[in-house]
């Protein structure tokens, strides 16, 4: 008994199919490439300017989309996107997080 999608597809099919899986892992592989070094230039710069005794202001270490789900009282959901949007801790976005409300408070 033979596979039915082995009689339905040709060669040329399972090619094509094999170069878009490719495509697709290399563009991955290319952003998450990327975005890790964008957090090693960010985790560089921090260093450097708690070198020099440079405090940011609580709003300047959030994005706008962590900021807006702050104010609208979705705490879990900012820690959740500011981790992921900057690779910090659970203790080190908690901290940004709960610092930016009480500006707004």
């Amino acid at each position: 008994m033979t596979p039915i999608l082995a009689t339905s597809l040709g060669f040329g099919d399972f090619a094509i199919i094999a170069w878009i899986v490719l495509v697709f892992a290399g563009a991955s592989a290319a952003y998450s490439s990327r975005q890790s070094g964008l957090r090693r230039i960010e985790q560089k710069l921090d260093a450097l300017l708690k070198h020099q005794g440079v405090s940011l202001p609580p709003q300047a270490k959030l994005s706008e989309e962590v900021q807006q789900l702050a104010r609208d009282h979705h705490k879990i959901e900012a820690l959740t996107l500011h981790r992921e949007q900057t690779g910090l801790g659970l203790a080190e976005a908690k901290a940004d997080v709960e610092d930016f409300i009480k500006t707004i408070q």
